[in-house]
């Protein structure tokens, strides 16, 4: 009986759908058991000075120290050889800085937490420890440096520990060397509500003689992946350098194109970053010079180095140098990027199409103000999209439609040309003509809205503000997937009935591949985070509520 069939049918499903279920569970399980817990990263201190590099060979292919190598010969600082952690605390920020080199070895963010629902995780995006390197350094080089490749300094500070108070904008964090008369003070300055850090070198020069030095930044890091919720059907966000050109606005520059050569290129101003989904840390050098950027690997180590030098820095007897740079540590804030330097918002990587993405945005956010969740502002835009294409669709719809209507002549023309193909088109198109059917017209006007869709796509994947933000009921985080794919299963859906409202292609091998196309969109988007897919069920069920609209009206005109 039909009722068994259907009864044996809904059994299946149901029971595929615990096994996936299930296996989704145990997956997440064997991921948790495997990845550390973020609370036992400990941030590492210093090596004895000049371990960790070895002196530099006379320009090689790969330099085998981490420290650029100027164009004039080295004279190394007086240094000491003790490292002490110093930990600073602002509102948005909790860095660690290694007083051997004074560099920032370890960087939390603490607006944006590792786990969901564990706002005791910060998460964590610089760190060193013992199996991951990813540090910000700064430093000098030149005639009077404080780095060079047989060691770095080992500056004096005051205090182990700073901290933002109450009622206070801004904080300074000074580290101090005495290179014989001349007193260097690495000073780095914090502002409340801001992950922007201005580093400044402060060349009080009380000797007898001129000071030079090229300042120089950068960030060292490994190729260890980050920790992200895609899976191997789902986004594989870029893990990579950029860097802004004189001939490239945004250029990307990943670890096996390190592999092969290194980058180097002049930039007025410019900035280098690492970027990753959702994140990234970046250098911004002074606007008001040219400076030589430098992406390399260094030999013999699984490192990489993405900075750059400034032009040398003359101080004379008697005077107070200042050198000054910005480092960034923080989420892609396409608002925040765009203030602090010239292209630095690119990194928020909309893709070719960022010149249709980045209004989207800008709508989407709007809308989030006022309805207050990320999930309904998705919702909203789409209804916007769709309002904007709906004319457009409806001439789609009207041509499938009419598509659909000639079915029963089309069969006709087949059952009797079916084995005579030139006399099957000829009489096909005799057909559309006095039936006055376009067979693109379903099709055209779909490919004038693709790239609005792709565009949105993008932005949905590349916006940070959905990350670990709710929907409702049991979406908690629209960047993940649905733990209990209903989003999925309702898309497949939405897609089978419109299937079944478009007409069926003549071809039988087309046809079949067509009706499997909702069960294998489903699977697919199983793994796409809940954004994504939440767009693609509003879109969708428009779409078919509006198709179903226009093909009842042309049937019953018929």
């Amino acid at each position: 009986m039909d009722w068994q069939k259907y009864l044996l049918i809904i059994g299946m499903a149901v029971t595929s759908y615990m096994l996936v279920l299930e296996w989704n569970d145990f997956q997440q399980r064997k991921q948790a058991l495997a990845a550390p817990a973020p609370q036992a990263e400990q941030t590492l201190a210093s090596p004895v000075v000049g371990s960790e590099l070895p002196s530099p060979v006379a320009t090689p292919a790969k330099p085998a120290s981490d420290i650029p190598q100027g164009d004039v010969q080295y004279t190394p600082a007086a240094s000491q050889s003790q490292s002490q952690l110093v930990t600073v605390k602002t509102d948005t920020l909790e860095l660690i800085i290694d007083s051997h080199g004074g560099d920032i070895v370890k960087a939390a963010l603490l607006t944006h937490d590792a786990e969901l629902n564990r706002p005791e995780l910060p998460f964590i995006i610089l760190n060193r420890t013992a199996d991951k390197t990813y540090v910000a350094q700064s430093g000098i080089i030149g005639p009077n440096a404080t780095d060079t490749a047989k060691g770095r300094p080992s500056y004096q500070v005051k205090a182990s520990e700073f901290t933002l108070g109450a009622g206070e904008e801004n904080l300074a964090v000074d580290l101090v060397l005495q290179q014989g008369d001349v007193t260097i003070t690495k000073r780095f300055n914090f502002s409340r509500g801001e992950h922007l850090v201005k580093v400044q070198y402060l060349i009080d020069n009380k000797s007898s003689t001129n000071w030079k030095g090229n300042y120089y930044a950068q960030i060292k890091r490994d190729r260890s992946p980050v920790a992200t919720d895609a899976s191997a059907l789902g986004l594989q966000p870029y893990l990579g350098a950029a860097l802004t050109t004189p001939e490239d606005n945004y250029k990307k520059v990943d670890f096996e194109d390190l592999d092969e050569e290194s980058f180097k290129v002049d930039v007025a101003g410019g900035w280098v970053a690492m970027v990753q989904h959702y994140f990234l840390s970046a250098w911004v050098a002074d606007p008001e010079q040219t400076n030589k950027f430098h992406l390399r690997k260094i030999r013999n180590s699984g490192m990489y180095t993405f900075g750059y030098t400034a032009p040398q820095t003359l101080v004379e007897p008697g005077q107070l140098g200042v050198i000054k740079s910005e480092f960034y540590v923080g989420p892609k804030d396409v608002y925040r990027l765009e203030e602090i330097a010239p292209y630095l918002d690119l990194t928020v990587d909309y893709g070719w199409l960022w010149w249709v993405a980045k209004p989207l945005f800008f709508l989407m956010n709007w809308i989030q103000g006022f309805v207050g969740n990320w999930g309904w502002s998705i919702v909203v835009l789409t209804l916007i999209v769709k309002a904007a294409f709906f004319k457009l669709t409806a001439t789609s719809y009207r041509s499938m439609a009419n598509m659909r209507k000639l079915q029963p002549k089309m069969q006709q023309l087949k059952d009797l040309y079916g084995d005579d193909r030139q006399k099957m088109s000829q009489e096909t198109m005799k057909l559309y003509q006095k039936e006055k059917v376009n067979p693109l017209g379903g099709c055209l006007p779909i490919l004038v809205q693709m790239p609005v869709f792709i565009a949105l796509y993008w932005v949905l994947s590349e916006s940070v503000e959905l990350r670990h933000a709710p929907f409702i009921l049991w979406i908690e985080d629209l960047s993940v997937k649905d733990p209990y794919f209903i989003l999925p299963l309702i898309m497949g859906a939405t897609q089978w009935f419109m299937m079944k409202l478009n007409p069926t292609p003549p071809d039988p091998m087309q046809a079949k591949i067509m009706s499997w196309m909702p069960i294998v969109f489903t699977f697919l988007f199983m793994w796409f985070p809940a954004g994504l897919v939440l767009y693609w069920v509003v879109n969708n069920t428009i779409s078919m509520i509006q198709q179903y609209i226009i093909t009842k009206q042309i049937e019953a005109d018929a």
